[in-house]
């Protein structure tokens, strides 16, 4: 016979996501003195760390207190709120080990038992401390007898207990941590979902950032398929920090470094990493994937995606996800500006003015409104550029090499000559793809009017800036904007070098074409979304380099999710492998793209655990995850 487990859990800040007493306090105190509940928290937080006796915590907390028993049914009604979310998923644990559950809390059954017995709890198996009340119900204290009420009270309730098995403590606090120290328990589990107290966290036999990764340690049944916290987030370059606030409240596990790395930085870093967040700066190589040996998916947080093998990712099953509309309007808005600017030739007479000078002149100052403006790309940004110049009486040309509808009046050209004789104003939004390299070069200034406006927010690498230096220092170009550059300073402290510097109205700036708060707001609400979609259900819509699958919600089944090389047969050995284990789908979804095939397969929740293993063992798989 094997030997019994027992789960001890607290209850305020482990079971649920705050401390009991304190939310009282809020309650019993409101309208009347913040001061008051604002100092019992702290006195909680103190007994909690170990810093004064449990004991006295207590009692200057309910000397401060002031609560009356109708108090505690708005109290219930609160906490049922806030339940710890790895405890909500988990409930099936609570009802299947519900002989082995013991909720031991130095807080009140009287708020503490309605909460727990919804999940399977059962009342026997809760122990906690008691109010006294007086003949009006106001909270006096607490019963006296109770081991609880007093300094050591989880120890010498344990020791009562007398519990015949394995014994492991999940909680928060100091209180938690005494059942270990004496001896009584095999293993404490620190807690740290909802509050994270150091010196609880130092003496800890592991932490557990979740319920689910208590389960996941010790193999007991889960709610979901993997840890959330194990998944590990390599965050670079400065994302927004909404980015960062929504995978930590997903529960993951979060590295910041807020500068871009070079190849060989990466190589080491993303070692371990499940995904990978970064802008434009970081380049992600096939070297660097190689070391990639848990990754999950790459999301950059900018339209173009140039700095990344898309090919080697797709090949280890790593879809990449990016941001294709969410700065838009923030590159069109600085477009506008920087034209304006230029046709005015203001960067010029803004130096001068800084210098002392004083040119109130026209000369070489024209209106926007009647010049032909030459659009080189007219995807999302060159297309809603077009509108907006439109709007302010600028003739749009635009030439592009996929067939895109014209918006407005804006009049297509058939080939980039004809547009670059044409117009007296050129901006570039195009991709930095290899094949793009050097698209505008000395050939294709020879091409342009002589005294052009050109701009570049779209990639360093599409023009040649040596060529573009020259054209400004002969005057076919008369005036520039540059947001994008071949070589960019890896942070903010690395030195800018450009043979654009110093040169006459031209207006250089540090890649900010989408840097405005809102651009980077939506992109970082934008992007991790769809890469915890993509993680928690396998949605790979809107992928840049995966097979688009937009799937339905996963219910009462466990979601097969396989990856393989594009070759014929791939579905035939699955399905071969689900009817040999006898498993039953509930559906199934299949789409490919010229290098890799994407399988999903929802099967009853009840099947052979070898069915794993044949579908890995399946040749040209090359990633295999399950999600439940």
């Amino acid at each position: 016979m094997s030997t019994p487990k027992f789960f001890i859990l607290d209850f305020d800040s482990t079971f649920t996501k705050v401390e009991g007493l304190d939310e009282l306090a809020h309650i019993a105190l409101e309208g009347q003195n913040g001061q008051a509940a604002e100092q019992i928290r702290q006195i909680t937080n103190q007994g909690m760390e170990g810093r004064i006796s449990f004991r006295e915590s207590l009692e200057q907390r309910l000397r401060l207190l002031n609560a009356n028993r109708r108090h505690l049914d708005r109290l219930v009604l609160h906490l049922r709120d806030q339940v710890s979310e790895s405890v909500k998923r988990n409930r099936a644990f609570f009802e299947t080990y519900a002989d082995n559950v013991l909720i031991i809390s130095s807080g009140f059954r009287e708020f503490i038992e309605p909460i727990v017995t919804e999940y399977g709890v059962k009342p026997e198996n809760i122990y906690a401390n008691e109010f006294t009340f007086d003949e009006n119900g106001q909270i006096t204290g607490c019963r006296d007898d109770n081991p609880l009420a007093h300094d050591n009270g989880k120890v010498t309730l344990l020791k009562q207990l007398n519990l015949p098995g394995e014994v492991y403590v999940i909680g928060d606090g100091h209180t938690d941590y005494e059942i270990r120290q004496a001896g009584l328990a095999n293993t404490f589990y620190a807690f740290t979902e909802n509050v994270e107290r150091e010196r609880v966290i130092e003496n800890a036999d592991h932490v557990t950032p979740s319920l689910d990764e208590f389960l996941f340690v010790n193999k007991l049944p889960m709610a979901i398929s993997y840890p959330k916290n194990r998944i590990k987030v390599l965050v670079l370059e400065n994302i927004h920090a909404e980015a960062r606030r929504i995978f930590k409240e997903e529960g993951y596990s979060l590295e910041i470094i807020n500068s871009a790395l070079d190849e060989d930085e990466l190589c080491e870093k993303i070692k371990d990493v499940s995904v990978l967040c970064i802008r434009s700066k970081t380049n992600v190589t096939r070297r660097a994937l190689a070391q990639a040996n848990k990754l999950i998916a790459i999301g950059t947080f900018s339209i173009g995606t140039n700095q990344i093998d898309l090919a080697a990712a797709a090949e280890r099953g790593v879809p990449v996800f990016n941001a294709p509309y969410s700065n838009t309007r923030s590159v069109v808005e600085l477009a506008i500006g920087q034209i304006i600017m230029l046709m005015r030739n203001l960067p010029d007479k803004f130096a001068k003015m800084h210098k002392g000078g004083w040119d109130k002149s026209a000369t070489h100052s024209y209106e926007v409104r009647g010049k032909k403006l030459g659009i080189i790309g007219y995807g999302s940004i060159g297309s809603q550029l077009s509108v907006v110049a439109e709007a302010l009486g600028m003739d749009v040309f635009f030439y592009d090499l996929a067939d895109r509808l014209a918006i407005g009046k804006a009049v297509r050209c058939r080939t980039l000559n004809e547009l670059l004789n044409k117009v007296d104003v050129v901006t570039l939004h195009i991709d930095g793809r290899r094949s793009n390299e050097n698209f505008i070069g000395e050939a294709q200034f020879r091409e342009m009017r002589d005294g052009m406006i050109f701009l570049n927010l779209a990639r360093g690498e599409v023009v040649d800036e040596e060529a573009l230096a020259h054209a400004i220092r002969t005057g076919k170009v008369r005036g520039a904007a540059v947001d994008v550059f071949k070589q960019e300073p890896k942070n903010n402290d690395e030195e800018f070098q450009s043979p654009l510097r110093g040169l006459k109205n031209v207006i250089l700036t540090p890649h900010i074409g989408g840097s405005t708060s809102e651009a980077q707001y939506n992109i970082g609400v934008y992007v991790p979304g769809k890469i915890i979609d993509y993680v928690n259900t396998g949605n790979t819509s809107m992928s840049v380099n995966f097979p688009n699958l937009q799937l339905p919600v996963l219910e009462n089944a466990h979601r097969l999710i396989h990856i393989h090389q594009n070759v014929p047969g791939i579905l035939a050995q699955i399905n071969s492998v689900l009817a040999k284990h006898q498993i039953n789908i509930v559906g199934q979804y299949l789409k490919t793209n010229e290098q890799i095939g994407y399988v999903i397969t929802d099967v009853a929740s009840e099947y052979d655990k070898e069915v794993i293993a044949d579908l890995k063992n399946i040749g040209e798989t090359i990633k295999f995850r399950m999600l439940y």
